[in-house]
């Protein structure tokens, strides 16, 4: 499989590549890991010409820098925007100060999407992300400001990132009753390291038929192969940004992840994301690259597939300790029978002793 064999983004006619190219380190504000200009370009030019044309960034990033760069490169190749699937976000306080300046109220989104826009040098987005859920405005002025955007073309689709799963089954649910834009994708983080969204946030989204579009897929470069257990990291300068290097835990995944890497001669970048592809639903994940070499070897895993063995390894050695009421509807829906049997179609003793009025239960 390559970058142009294109999937649906969630209940939508959008169609995009199988990897989302991110853009959060496009510019140096972000340090040491941050890239260049030209660096960014030849990122992002590799990407396009390999079939690529699902691009993610934020008004945040690197303060506006990655917006521009993009907005940039695609004034100077005419024609090329309308075949790209430019998606950007909102909420970021770009006006330190202005209690208006970030956020999710019709003013604040108003405003940030006439500053992307301007900066991205285009007239539309085809994805608008809420970046994070604010609390301080209500759900249905955020969702009716998009349906807006919508309407006037300004913005194709929407979607939500990093917002519980509470408040994204109220705001589509409202979206579809009222008529408004619903909601097709969701920006989670997502990897054999961060499980905690399958508690909640995934159930939904596979109910909706809502596509998930998980950030940071190998956890910060833990599972990109450059870490060791009791060995420094190959790139110290990201673990020193990221806040130290993996837990004692995480290495067991990273071991894991490596020793199947080895088994089918590939890098361990491609096999956590070949994971992360053969998970329920549509999923497309976020790659992002600060060399050349990390391009390559998250493409990688487009020729990565798992056998159900390798599959079933990685799936028990990462296996999440989810959120209440998860856990419970688990033991649950395997107990729970009618007339003696399953709704699964097994059997239980549990229920018929329950009604017979066993003192075990």
């Amino acid at each position: 499989m390559t970058l142009d064999q294109y999937v649906t983004l969630g209940r939508s006619g959008l169609r995009v590549s199988p990897f989302a190219l991110g853009a959060m380190t496009f510019g140096e504000d972000f340090g040491a890991v941050g890239t260049s200009v030209e660096n960014s370009e030849r990122i992002l030019s590799a990407y396009l010409d390999r079939g690529g044309n699902f691009i993610d960034t934020a008004n945040f990033y690197t303060n506006g820098h990655s917006e521009k760069i993009l907005g940039d490169f695609f004034a100077r190749t005419p024609g090329r925007r309308q075949h790209v699937v430019l998606a950007s976000k909102f909420f970021g306080n770009m006006f330190p100060g202005d209690p208006n300046g970030g956020g999710a109220g019709r003013s604040s989104v108003l405003h940030q999407l006439h500053d992307t826009l301007r900066r991205l040098q285009t007239d539309y987005l085809d994805v608008y992300w809420l970046h994070n859920w604010d609390r301080n405005t209500p759900i249905e002025e955020t969702m009716r400001t998009l349906d807006d955007l919508v309407r006037a073309g300004t913005v194709r689709y929407i979607g939500f990132s990093n917002t519980p799963a509470w408040v994204t089954a109220q705001a589509q649910t409202m979206a579809m009753l009222r008529g408004w834009t619903p909601l097709i994708a969701l920006q989670v983080e997502y990897s054999l390291l961060a499980r905690t969204v399958e508690s909640e946030v995934a159930p939904f989204a596979q109910d909706q038929g809502i596509a998930l579009v998980p950030w940071s897929p190998l956890k910060n470069g833990f599972l990109s192969g450059k870490y060791r257990r009791d060995s420094a990291a190959v790139d110290s300068a990201r673990a020193a940004f990221v806040g130290g290097g993996p837990s004692e835990s995480d290495f067991d995944v990273i071991e894991a992840v490596a020793g199947i890497a080895d088994e089918l001669e590939t890098s361990s970048a491609a096999v956590a994301l070949a994971w992360l592809r053969a998970r329920p639903g549509t999923v497309v994940p976020i790659i992002g690259a600060r060399r050349m070499e990390h391009l390559e070897s998250n493409v990688e895993a487009l020729g990565v597939e798992l056998t159900s063995e390798q599959l079933k390894l990685l799936d028990e050695v990462s296996a999440p300790v989810l959120s209440y009421p998860a856990e419970v509807n688990g033991e649950v829906r395997a107990s729970l029978q009618f007339a003696g049997t399953t709704v699964d179609g097994e059997t239980s003793t549990v229920f018929p002793a329950l009604l017979a009025g066993d003192a075990r239960y």
